[in-house]
């Protein structure tokens, strides 16, 4: 590819339609992790299964049933736990919303200077960061989404491990 093609492409995917389109699908749920770790671990025990069958000396015939029987109970074991943990991110989230919210009603200033906290490490001071504070506590659906994201990264642990993905798998396997 050359570099002006490189450019023109640089450039169409940051227009302001490309832009907003990339953002709004960043909520999109995306199934490559999913499959992968459905991959490898139906490969990982329909390897075991297999080999344990030809280890023990048994016919081809009854690797070929117990290796297929392994397969579809696996995708039928990731599809469960799939939905399953789906299914408590989603009651997380609606957690910390409706945790957000009781705060936002009872401690209306407390939750303005937590925005107010946010913004300022991010750098921002002065009417600006006035500005900022106040735009977001105008409308209560943003005030909401945006304490309870805060709250929801600074009570999750993993999210230090995640540029690490040793020691992500490591935690993973010992709370197996």
């Amino acid at each position: 590819m050359s570099s002006d093609s490189e450019q023109e492409v640089h450039q169409r995917d940051h227009t302001k339609e490309a832009i907003a389109a990339r953002l709004s699908g960043a909520t999109q749920h995306s199934y490559l992790g999913d499959f992968v770790l459905g991959a490898v671990d139906g490969t990982v025990t329909t390897f075991a299964v297999v080999s344990g069958v030809a280890g023990a000396g048994l016919p081809s015939g009854v690797a070929v049933v117990l290796g297929f029987a392994n397969v579809l109970a696996d995708g039928f074991s990731m599809a469960v736990g799939n939905y399953l943990s789906t299914k408590s991110e989603h009651e997380i989230l609606e957690l910390a919303r409706r945790t957000e919210e009781r705060h936002i009603e009872q401690h209306p200033e407390g939750e303005r200077e937590e925005i107010r906290q946010i913004f300022r490490s991010k750098g921002f001071e002065g009417g600006l960061l006035e500005t900022i504070t106040d735009t977001i506590t105008e409308e209560r659906g943003r005030w909401v989404d945006t304490c309870s994201r805060r709250s929801l990264v600074c009570n999750l642990n993993l999210h230090n491990l995640l540029g690490r993905p040793r020691s992500l798998s490591l935690h993973l396997c010992l709370r197996v």
